[in-house]
């Protein structure tokens, strides 16, 4: 699987390799946007059911840490200044520290903290992808739960926040390591070994 050499951390220094870097740090980034409009609402949460975390995740697992970590700021950018990036089309940075804050504040965090994982690991199997995603999703959990305890209190942030979506997130972090199983082998990164 992976993705990235290790020495592709950092930014290369050819001119080539530099302009492929930007246009896949902003296509990336325009590319979780779009995944602003796929959320599910619950009425007893301010957190919806959404994909933009675990599309965070593939893009640690595919682009790398350094890479992954970009392109999540980037979006983070673009959706505080105005770009209907948020759920359901909102933006703003009233929304950014809403009681929603945390979850998107850690989206590069755990972009990094994937990407930085599996680049550690010679030869990355699934199982090392799906390890790697759900430590990124538990960091997650932690940050997003414990801005929006600010707002809510700490057991009702634990019960609206985190509880809800354990099921749910498990046949995601399930279906993310099978994308990134695929598109890794898709995009020439390197192999899953089975």
């Amino acid at each position: 699987m992976i993705f990235y050499h290790p020495q592709a951390l950092h930014l290369n220094e050819y001119p080539q390799q530099k302009v492929h870097d930007v246009v896949t740090v902003v296509g990336s980034s325009l590319l979780l946007g779009l995944f602003a409009q796929v959320v599910i609402p619950l009425p007893f949460t301010p957190v919806p059911i959404a994909l933009q975390p675990h599309v965070c995740l593939l893009l640690g697992a595919l682009l790398g840490s350094k890479r992954g970590f970009f392109a999540v700021l980037l979006f983070l950018m673009e959706g505080a200044f105005g770009l209907p990036f948020f759920s359901k089309g909102n933006s703003g940075l009233a929304y950014l520290f809403g009681p929603t804050g945390g979850y998107l504040l850690s989206y590069p965090l755990i972009a990094y903290l994937t990407g930085f994982l599996l680049e550690r690991i010679k030869n990355p199997r699934p199982i090392h992808a799906l390890s790697a995603m759900t430590i990124g999703n538990i960091v997650l959990y932690i940050i997003g739960a414990t801005w929006l305890s600010r707002f809510i209190g700490e057991k009702s942030a634990l019960v609206c926040g985190v509880l809800p979506f354990l099921f749910g997130d498990c046949l995601k972090l399930l279906a993310a390591t099978k994308c990134v199983q695929t598109l890794s082998k898709h995009l020439g990164k390197g192999k899953i070994r089975p």
